[in-house]
């Protein structure tokens, strides 16, 4: 009877242990929906899942982000947050100020984040000293993409300077060509004037225009010039680009409908999902001038109720971070860690030249944020500057006459 007794009690504890352990859940919103990027979020699908958790998906299309950021928000207030989100820059620190978001540091800590991610990507990740985000890579904005064949056609090389690219884009139209696949969105007009910003301007004026925000560099002679650029990008675009997707943009440089396109390196992911190869069937560079601008992918985890939600988020930002996850999953995304410590052996050409150039830039002071991602400023001010660029792109706005409503905008918004 003893003996019975004991078993008895052995057996619901071993009932109640299984039961006090979490199964993790997590509901993830995210706005990775073309086809690279669907590949690349399906692979932490499967992570997860073969880590025991159960992922429910949550797919928000269009709008560079706007639209999952609005469905966000609805969320939030309605007092159902996701379990995860992702988020990147001031975004994160903005909902963090809203008290919305959960602490991660145990994770970071048992994790040796600290030593694994450079110290500027890992400062976008921490609320306040504590760790409230994991992040997944890092994107190059500033690339111009290519279709070998139309370029080895027309006797074209990549070019180095925008006086190369004008020169290009120029001949390329003579032979009815598309010199840039472009789509008429706010965030793709600002993705290609911050990359015609950084090559006027130069990584220091950027720096003053784009993040001091500093007024004498916005209002500057340079400044005019980086419109007259943009006024010369418009008339390489074809009559159809209103509304269309970046990723169909891609698609035109693919098929030779079109010469160019200035994106990040998420393109690069549509040429690799379509089996094109780089340096074969795409050429890619850094578009004309120096510096480096980045776009780092990042999941914030809200603050959520029940141990499963919460078993998901610690599981999920493991894994967010550990090393395989961020080898496969760049490797589909078209990106690069953001780990320092993973092997770029099994990447392709473009992901190495981001890497050399992203280590170059940072020992040279030109590692620089994107703004028109998200990573540079906070929504008030990066919307005044995108209204602008983008009323300009759309319009026979004067370049002198934007310069002007660029600092009014902004200075407003302050």
């Amino acid at each position: 009877m003893k003996t019975y007794f004991l078993s008895a009690i052995s057996g619901l504890a071993l009932i109640a242990a299984t039961q006090s352990v979490a199964e993790p859940q997590a509901e993830v919103l995210h706005y990775w929906t073309s086809g690279g990027e669907a590949k690349s979020v399906a692979v932490l699908q499967e992570e997860f899942a073969k880590n025991g958790g159960t992922w429910t998906d949550m797919p928000v299309a269009g709008g560079g982000g706007d639209a999952a950021m609005t469905a966000l928000r609805a969320r939030v207030l309605s007092g159902n947050a996701p379990t995860a989100v992702q988020l990147k820059g001031p975004a994160i620190q903005e909902w963090y100020e809203e008290g919305v978001l959960a602490d991660i540091s145990a994770v970071a800590e048992a994790n040796n984040w600290a030593d694994v991610l450079p110290a500027s990507i890992a400062g976008h990740m921490k609320c306040e000293g504590t760790w409230c985000a994991a992040p997944v890579n890092v994107h190059r904005v500033d690339w111009i993409w290519a279709n070998a064949d139309v370029l080895k056609a027309n006797e074209i090389a990549m070019p180095t300077t925008w006086d190369e690219f004008n020169v290009a884009a120029d001949k390329l139209l003579a032979a009815g060509i598309i010199p840039l696949a472009h789509g008429g969105q706010a965030w793709q007009d600002a993705t290609v004037f911050e990359a015609v910003a950084l090559g006027v301007l130069g990584p220091n004026g950027f720096r003053k225009a784009f993040v001091d925000l500093d007024r004498d560099t916005l209002t500057s002679p340079e400044m005019v010039a980086v419109f007259d650029q943009m006024r010369k990008m418009r008339g390489y675009v074809d009559g159809n680009f209103s509304g269309r997707d970046w990723n169909l943009a891609t698609a035109m440089v693919m098929n030779g409908e079109a010469a160019f396109q200035i994106m990040g390196d998420w393109a690069k992911g549509e040429f690799i999902a379509a089996g094109k190869v780089p340096g074969t069937d795409f050429l890619c560079a850094s578009t004309p001038g120096e510096g480096f601008l980045y776009n780092v992918d990042s999941f914030a985890m809200f603050d959520v109720d029940g141990d499963d939600k919460k078993a998901g988020q610690e599981l999920l930002a493991k894994l967010v971070v550990g090393q395989n996850f961020q080898k496969v999953f760049n490797l589909n995304k078209g990106s690069i860690p953001a780990r320092t410590d993973v092997s770029l052996d099994e990447f392709d050409s473009c992901a190495k030249l981001s890497s050399d150039e992203m280590n170059a830039s940072s020992e040279g002071d030109s590692l620089l944020p994107s703004y028109a991602h998200g990573m540079a400023l906070r929504g008030a001010q990066a919307g005044a500057i995108t209204d602008v660029v983008t009323a300009h792109f759309n319009s026979d706005m004067s370049s002198a006459d934007a310069v002007q409503q660029l600092a009014d905008g902004i200075a407003n918004s302050m």
